[in-house]
């Protein structure tokens, strides 16, 4: 019989099939399916700090005609965070009482107070672990690469001297270099790295005429960003690495252990496919590790990571080939 059992966010899991953070982990009845489904961990809904000011800059807007002081202003931005942060350090609690699988917070903020206080905070409610959802888009132009770089490096370092649970980070691609900033985070002494998060993208509606949102949910083949940087990446972290972003299935997921990865972050299959989705992804690998001969997914874990592989597959040979053929 196959064993599934993974290492990441510091902690073992008995699963490599993770479920992502979203609105799908922000609520108690869909996280013990997903316990009940067989995840390898869960990481619950993120934390935002810029959908708490959200809502404070709303009841504020209300409030100001009929309350101006701006002590009573100030004593209310604490009430908002302080009401925010219980609802989320509770549902943390109840998660650890209701199922037997880690329990990972996310949290995304943007300053570096508030990474240090919402970290604290979660880790008191017993987080296992704590997933430092970072995204700031490099769309300053006046702002050096160094600068903006200079975020990632100093939040990690923060978090890290204020907690004692693994900490985690989840990234985008957005950086000019991207390998480089992959391995420096690495050695920054966290305890995984995930490529890439997914956030809001704008799209643009001809007919009104005006900026719109995207689709929020994944597509099947969104996965092969993702599994060209674990790829490349998996030998030469100081950490392991986890994916995520178009992993709809279990042969998506064994692409990505074979590349490299320690584990999957599945969202978007949840949502079409519910949590059932994930017993069939944990069968389906069991099933081709046994097929394949494999114990343990240690055995065949990284074995297509470069290194291990040619570097030019993962790099653009592959496509030269493809297009110098005469016809298709």
């Amino acid at each position: 019989m196959a064993n599934l059992t993974s290492q990441f966010f510091g902690l073992e899991l008995k699963s490599p099939v993770i479920a992502a953070s979203s609105s799908m982990t922000g609520d108690l009845e869909q996280i013990k399916k997903l316990a009940q489904a067989g995840v390898g961990a869960i990481v619950l809904k993120s934390l935002f700090e810029e959908e708490i000011d959200a809502q404070l800059q709303e009841e504020l807007s209300k409030r100001k005609a009929l309350e101006p002081d701006p002590e009573y202003m100030d004593y209310f931005d604490y009430i908002i965070r302080d009401e925010n942060l219980k609802d989320y350090t509770s549902l943390i609690r109840q998660a650890k009482q209701a199922v037997d699988v880690p329990i990972v917070a996310s949290v995304n903020c943007v300053s570096t107070v508030d990474w240090v206080v919402f970290s604290k905070k979660l880790e008191e409610a017993g987080a296992d672990a704590l997933e430092l959802n970072l995204f700031a888009l490099p769309s300053d132009v006046t702002k050096s690469n160094e600068a903006s770089e200079q975020f990632y490096f100093k939040t990690i370092a923060e978090v890290l001297k204020t907690v004692s649970i693994p900490v985690s980070i989840k990234i985008s691609h957005y950086f000019s270099n991207l390998a480089g900033m992959i391995q420096r985070l690495s050695e920054t002494g966290v305890s995984g790295i995930s490529l890439f998060n997914r956030f809001y993208s704008p799209d643009i509606d001809i007919n009104q005429e005006e900026v719109v949102g995207a689709d929020v949910l994944s597509n099947p083949s969104d996965y092969l960003m993702p599994l060209r940087w674990t790829g490349i990446m998996a030998s030469k972290t100081a950490c392991p690495l986890a994916a995520t972003t178009g992993v709809h299935s279990a042969e998506t997921a064994i692409k990505f252990l074979l590349a490299g990865a320690n584990a999957v972050q599945i969202a978007s299959v949840l949502y079409t496919n519910g949590a059932a989705v994930v017993t069939e992804m944990n069968q389906q690998i069991a099933a081709w590790m046994d097929e394949k001969g494999y114990s343990s997914v240690a055995d065949f874990k990284g074995k297509l990571a470069v290194g291990e592989a040619d570097a030019t597959l993962y790099e653009r040979a592959q496509f030269m080939k493809y297009f110098s053929q005469k016809s298709f």
